[in-house]
Parts: structure tokens; C-alpha cells; sequence
């Protein structure tokens, strides 16, 4: 019989439950579900966190040349700029950002409003 290896780790300031995933380093996860075979040293934690702080600036540098671009295309005219919807007051409201009634008659829930429907050939 074979006796497999057990890996795992001791909660030192906090209660074993309270870990989350993402509190130990990715190369420290990965040693203790045997997807490596050697633990981390201390030098490859930090060439790999340097590695990714790296990477975020570059990620945000290339970012904020995309909105500038897409900013200076949108002032000459090149694409057309996003629409934007403003909405007033809520569907269901009777108005719905209106003040004076619709023509239409319209009912919400327990509310009716009548419309301003006039008859055709009353004259005014």
C-alpha cells in the first residue's frame, strides 16, 4: 500500500476557515494541489508578483491610450460616439417623464388616467 504525501498549511493569524482563495501566493497553490513538485523559494514569489504588477501597469497604460485615441476619433469625426439614453421617471409611472396626458388612455396597476382623446368632426 501506497501512502500518498499530504501537503497543507497552518493558519498562523487567523482560524483555518477564514482563508480564502487568492490569500496564498498562485505558486504556493499550486504546490499544495500537487500541481508542482517543488515548493516556491522566496525569490520566484517575488519575480512572479513583480511579473504581475508589470503586467497591470502595462494592461492600464494601454488602456488610457485606447481612450485617448478613441477620444481624439470621436472629436474629428471618425466614429460615431455611443448613444446615450436618459431616462426620466420610471415605466410605470402614469406620466413617465410627461406633463401633459397623452392622447391615449393608459393604465397602471390600480390607476387609470383617461386620455385627451377628442371624437373626430367635434370641431375643436
Amino acid at each position: 500500500q501506497i501512502i500518498q504525501e499530504r501537503r497543507f498549511v497552518e493558519a498562523v493569524n487567523r482560524e483555518a476557515y477564514q482563508y480564502q482563495m487568492g490569500d496564498f501566493p498562485t505558486e504556493w497553490e499550486a504546490w499544495i494541489r500537487k500541481k508542482r513538485k517543488d515548493p516556491p523559494t522566496i525569490e520566484e514569489i517575488l519575480r512572479n508578483e513583480n511579473y504581475r504588477e508589470e503586467m497591470k501597469q502595462k494592461i492600464q497604460d494601454v488602456y488610457e491610450k485606447d481612450k485617448l485615441l478613441q477620444a481624439k476619433e470621436y472629436k474629428e469625426g471618425l466614429i460615431a460616439e455611443p448613444a446615450h439614453t436618459q431616462v426620466k421617471g420610471h415605466a410605470s409611472a402614469p406620466y413617465y417623464g410627461k406633463q401633459e396626458p397623452s392622447e391615449d388612455p393608459t393604465s397602471t396597476a390600480n390607476t387609470f388616467q383617461p386620455g385627451a382623446w377628442m371624437p373626430p368632426g367635434s370641431g375643436s
